[in-house]
């Protein structure tokens, strides 16, 4: 079965510095991201995941080629217009929690949603799906940041990140702060989002967060080194382990 693309980047460069001290993250580079998929772009540090990951968001633009987001050439809008179609289209989720410590949860998350909405009341409404979906229940939706856990927090950062049905989730390295039990609650989350169709696009250099996706893409030297197909997630599924594992190992990991 052929899948739909929801972005499609073609002969991408980046590099950062002048002259001598240039600095090239990739020259041309390809790739494909799939509706539905959950995509995780894997590689050794330094060789651009999350430079990728911002110029297929439309976060930073490349030097060079094109990205096609669901029909649109985002190398091709200005920054004001850009940035209206960040709004519309993506959600992000980063390491660093960006919420708002002066507002409580429930206040973050509708802040976000009437960037691209007015109605308060069904903004409202899906926000409270949104956190009972990531266990928060309701008597912490009116604390702050600084009031719960830093997994709690990730979790309402991710549901202030798809408050607005986002064509594609973006998410850096969203665990490499937390713990292990708040790691595991994050990327149920992530896991849950996926079985309802949200496509994902997740920088990681973590094995157990890599697991969760169906699609592993390693860069190596600014370009696709290698692809995995794992399927869709199976928690203690020895095969997929062993088969990432192989893959990783076979990519120079």
């Amino acid at each position: 079965m052929n899948k739909q693309t929801v972005i499609s980047a073609k002969h991408l460069k980046k590099a950062f510095g002048k002259g001598e001290s240039i600095q090239v993250i990739y020259s041309d580079l390809n790739i494909d991201i799939y509706k539905g998929d959950f995509t995780v772009i894997m590689g050794s540090s330094g060789t651009g995941k999350s430079t990728l990951m911002y110029s297929l968001s439309g976060m930073d633009k490349p030097d060079g080629g094109e990205i096609n987001f669901d029909g649109t050439d985002i190398t091709k809008l200005n920054n004001d217009k850009l940035a209206v179609f960040r709004r519309k289209e993506c959600g992000f989720v980063f390491q660093q929690i960006y919420l708002i410590d002066k507002m409580n949860l429930m206040d973050n998350v509708i802040t976000a949603g009437i960037l691209t909405s007015k109605d308060r009341e069904e903004i409202k409404s899906r926000a409270k799906e949104l956190f009972s979906l990531v266990n928060i229940p309701e008597n912490t939706w009116r604390k702050t940041p600084s009031q719960i856990s830093g997994g709690e927090a990730q979790r309402a950062g991710i549901v202030r990140a798809v408050i607005n049905s986002p064509n594609v989730l973006f998410a850096d390295e969203p665990t490499g702060a937390l713990n292990s039990a708040n790691s595991g609650a994050v990327l149920d989350v992530f896991t849950s989002l996926h079985k309802k169709g949200q496509s994902i696009v997740m920088v990681t250099h973590d094995k157990k967060s890599a697991l969760r996706g169906n699609r592993i893409i390693y860069i190596k030297d600014g370009k696709i080194f290698g692809e995995c197909d794992l399927g869709n997630f199976e928690q203690d599924n020895i095969e997929r382990t062993e088969k990432l594992d192989k893959f990783i190992k076979e990519m120079g990991w």
